[in-house]
C-alpha cells in the first residue's frame, strides 16, 4: 500500500521514490491530479537533477486550455516498493502525479486537515 496525506491546501500528496540515473533514490512529494491523464510531472530541475533520460516531447493542453509541448523522460520510481517505468513531462511547477499511474488501483483521500492518502492495487 502506498500512502500519503491531504495538506492544509486540501492537496492529496504522495511521496514517491524515484531513481536516478546512477540507481540512487530522491524522494518527491507529488500531488495527485485527477485532471492529468500522464504518470508524473517534475519540475525541469528535478529532472536535471536525476539526470532523465530524454524520450522526446509530447503537445499537451494545460488545465486553461492552453496547448504547449514539453519534454518528455523516462524514469523509474518504486511503486510500492517495485521498480516500475514510467514517462515524465518536464513542467513548471509542482511535481503531479497522473491517473496513468494510478490506473489499476484503488485511491482512498480523507479529506480533512492531515487525512491519509491510501492507493492500493483493485482486482
Amino acid at each position: 500500500m502506498i500512502t500519503g496525506h491531504v495538506t492544509a491546501q486540501r492537496e492529496a500528496v504522495v511521496r514517491l521514490i524515484i531513481l536516478d540515473t546512477a540507481q540512487q533514490p530522491h524522494d518527491v512529494d507529488t500531488v495527485i491530479d485527477t485532471e492529468f491523464n500522464g504518470f508524473l510531472t517534475l519540475p525541469r530541475a528535478m529532472v536535471q537533477t536525476l539526470q532523465l533520460p530524454l524520450a522526446g516531447n509530447r503537445r499537451v493542453t494545460l488545465g486553461d486550455g492552453s496547448t504547449v509541448v514539453l519534454d518528455l523522460y523516462l524514469a523509474t520510481v518504486l511503486w510500492d516498493t517495485q521498480p516500475r517505468e514510467v514517462l515524465v513531462l518536464a513542467a513548471e511547477g509542482g511535481s503531479l502525479m497522473g491517473m496513468a499511474m494510478l490506473y489499476g488501483h484503488r485511491v482512498i483521500v480523507h479529506v480533512v486537515d492531515n487525512g491519509d492518502v491510501l492507493i492500493d492495487p483493485w482486482p
